[in-house]
């Protein structure tokens, strides 16, 4: 980066040279013109007022005591060249049509300018048209612009070399400086002043990054702690299964003992089944939430996803003396199937769980307007206040002892909260400790 901000700053630095050069010859070399002709304009007035004719020429010639030695020529009214201080009039050609002394004809004055590539020279006319209808033209011959720029280049080569040396160690200093506050945010990610910067452009990049790092902060963090809780979750169904068949396998276990020991494994493995795959499931989701396009969505009615699910938990509300009842309309939303299926069975699974013997389980879907709604009420434990922010955080229990004996896992309405969040549903949480819980989703129905 350094290396090509230096080589940006001393490119627009050469260029900014270049180009002040060009503008220097050029402007040096027509104020060069405008002084040439100014100089010719003060001559010819001069040796008018003297009244030159062809045979007092010499003598205003002489005159002018110019070390140039200005060209005179002399013009008749026709064309005809009358004297010229350097060839011989008679072999000259009509000047009647040259520019300067056609425009001094009509005018009064005349100025040309003609170049010389060969030669690399360049002749300034100037003609005044005098009392008697002669023109009275002088030229003078100066170098070309290139022969100009040829004569500046040795000293303007010398002040490039030394401007480049300068660039160059001016271009290093301005690029630390440039890079310097870049350096000090790179190096103070968690620094809390972060945001404090000189460039206010750099502002919402800024506040991106401290925003994508304080998420790479709380997802490693979320990454231990997960990491932690499942380690610790296995741990307690697996250090109880090998500890009953230990047990089993030392004959330390009558009968009696036998059997029931081999209940708590079943029961274990069953638990430890059902972590594993609400793992497996929240591993899932995370992929999906992170590329939502790659999940398969359609046109579904959640009341009849709903109605199936609840006719299939009926077994289990009936072991837990629960009951499920269900009332919905149709409504449509755009979602995926198993997702959808899996929230109303988690939602449910949540209110025959924490219940009372004797509760109940209401299972609602209804359409309002744009919006459809699945809501999940029960008349249970409830949540207190306390614990209703972090019910959806991964592993978190309320009761945490009534949990795994219903062998919940903790995860259930962590996976909800994803699916919801795949299907841009908002979550509302509604709960009385000793009263019951209701949960609702709504979901925006696209036009």
């Amino acid at each position: 980066m350094k290396r090509k901000i230096n080589a940006q700053l001393v490119t627009i630095s050469l260029t900014a040279v270049f180009i002040t050069f060009l503008f220097v010859v050029i402007i040096f070399y027509n104020f060069f013109q405008n002084q040439i002709m100014e100089q010719l304009k003060w001559e010819a007035d001069l040796l008018a007022a003297t009244g030159i004719t062809a045979q007092t020429a010499p003598e205003g010639l002489d005159a002018l005591d110019d070390e140039a030695k200005t060209r005179l020529t002399l013009i008749a009214a026709d064309g005809t060249v009358l004297w010229d201080s350097v060839a011989d009039a008679s072999a000259m050609e009509n000047h009647g049509e040259r520019p300067e002394v056609a425009e001094a004809q009509v005018s009064g004055t005349g100025t040309s300018i003609r170049r010389s590539y060969t030669l690399e020279e360049t002749t300034y006319y100037y003609a005044k048209l005098l009392d008697d209808g002669t023109v009275l033209r002088l030229a003078k011959e100066s170098d070309s612009i290139v022969t100009v720029g040829m004569q500046l280049l040795p000293a303007v080569l010398g002040s490039i070399v030394l401007l480049i040396l300068l660039c160059l160690v001016f271009a290093r200093i301005m690029t630390k400086k440039l890079v310097a506050p870049i350096n000090e945010v790179a190096d103070h990610l968690d620094d809390a002043n972060i945001l404090d910067t000189p460039y206010t452009e750099m502002m919402p990049f800024l506040e991106k990054i401290r925003e994508q790092h304080a998420d790479l902060i709380k997802s490693s963090k979320m990454r231990r702690d997960f990491t932690a809780n499942v380690s610790h979750e296995l741990k307690t169904p697996l250090t109880a299964i090998s500890g009953y068949a230990e047990l089993i396998e030392h004959g330390m276990a009558n009968e009696e003992d036998t059997v029931r020991f081999a209940s708590e494994i079943h029961r274990n493995a069953d638990r430890l089944l059902s972590l594993i795959n609400d793992i497996l499931q929240l591993s899932r989701l995370d992929q999906a939430g992170e590329d939502k396009e790659q999940v398969a969505m359609e046109r579904l009615d959640l009341d009849e996803i709903a109605s199936g699910v609840v006719s299939n938990l009926q077994i289990s509300a009936k072991k837990h003396q629960v009951s499920l009842v269900y009332q919905g309309e149709q409504a449509f939303v755009t979602g995926n199937r198993g997702m959808l299926e899996e929230v109303v069975q988690n939602l449910c699974d949540n209110g025959i769980r924490y219940n009372r013997s004797g509760g109940k389980v209401w299972v609602n879907v209804k359409s309002i307007e744009e919006n459809v709604y699945l809501s999940v009420r029960d008349n249970g434990i409830g949540i207190p206040k306390s614990a209703q922010e972090h019910v959806f955080e991964r592993f978190y229990r309320v009761d945490k002892s009534r949990s795994k004996a219903s062998g919940g896992t903790g995860l259930g309405l962590a996976i909800v909260k994803h699916i919801a969040s795949i299907h841009h549903a908002k979550i509302e949480l509604e709960s009385e400790a000793g009263e019951g819980t209701e949960i609702t989703l709504r979901f925006a129905v696209e036009g």
